[in-house]
């Protein structure tokens, strides 16, 4: 089975603190194995500033991609995201970007996140994890994606092992 992806981002509080909080509160129900490095972004229209800090990381989990997306969401919540306004600024995002090679359509979830081949600030720290990472539904390699996408402002502010804190 290929890997499960999350993608982080911040852009409220203290953002690197948050998103570390958020990788050592996805234990015991995932185990992190991999986390990229830290990433600044703009906010992408219509989202107001400030700017965000994003990255990603691989995890192993017997959970379903639903139980996921729930732990996620608690997550969210107990770092304090309580307005599930879309666009507003946010002390912590959580997604599932990749859940293996599975493809999900539904009320609740999409699976592969449906906005991520437009978002460098998600390829980027995706292909830190794995250069070789493919779409499940294009079959296209996420490293062609982001070449014809260009960087976006995207920029690498922390190498890997900055969540370590």
């Amino acid at each position: 089975m290929a890997g499960i992806y999350l993608a982080l981002g911040s852009n409220l509080g203290n953002r690197q603190a948050n998103m570390a909080l958020a990788l050592r509160m996805l234990e015991p129900l995932a185990r992190v194995e991999a986390v990229s490095a830290l990433y600044e972004s703009p906010p992408q229209a219509p989202a107001p500033p400030p700017v965000y800090f994003n990255a990603a990381c691989r995890v192993v989990t017997g959970l379903t991609p639903l139980l996921l997306l729930r732990h996620l969401k608690r997550i969210e919540g107990l770092i304090g995201r309580h307005d599930n306004v879309r666009w507003s600024p946010r002390p912590i995002d959580l997604d599932i970007v990749l859940f293996g090679d599975e493809v999900i359509e539904s009320d609740e979830l999409v699976i592969p996140h449906p906005r991520m081949l437009e978002r460098a600030f998600v390829l980027r720290p995706l292909l830190d994890l794995d250069a070789d990472l493919i779409h499940p539904v294009s079959a296209r390699r996420l490293d062609a994606d982001i070449s014809g996408l260009g960087d976006h402002g995207v920029e690498q502010i922390a190498p890997v092992g900055w969540h370590v804190i």
